[in-house]
């Protein structure tokens, strides 16, 4: 099982970035794949997610409006398109998978087994 972030980089406030998670090993319709960041000194948090049936997804508070998850089952990719990027969305991003067989908790880490490396996002003016 594999989870392969990417697409993070610099960008100023206002601007959009779209993160990428490639997933292989195993196959992606039958699970949640989340996105979670990890600002410097901060707990990891959950962002958003999506769930297995395709048809519900999650967001936390702070990128409602903003952020939009999206999934292409055909090329086992899960997509965070990012825009109005504000300093706060500053971490390094990762995409996890959620874990069958548990307690449904799409945006609560503990809920997910197989994390990717994790992408570099840095909004600065």
């Amino acid at each position: 099982v594999q989870l392969q972030a990417s697409g993070g980089g610099l960008v100023q406030p206002g601007e959009s970035l779209r993160l990428s998670c490639a997933a292989s090993g195993f196959t992606p319709d039958y699970y949640t794949i989340g996105w979670f960041r990890q600002a410097p000194g901060k707990e990891r948090e959950g962002v958003s997610a999506f769930s297995d049936s395709g048809r519900t997804t999650y967001y936390a508070d702070s990128v409602k409006g903003r952020f939009t998850i999206s999934r292409d089952n055909a090329k086992k990719t899960v997509y965070l398109q990012m825009n109005s990027l504000k300093p706060e969305d500053t971490a390094v991003y990762f995409c996890a998978r959620h874990r069958l067989y548990t307690n449904y908790a799409p945006l609560s880490r503990d809920s997910y087994d197989y994390w990717g490396q994790g992408t570099l996002v840095t909004v600065s003016s």
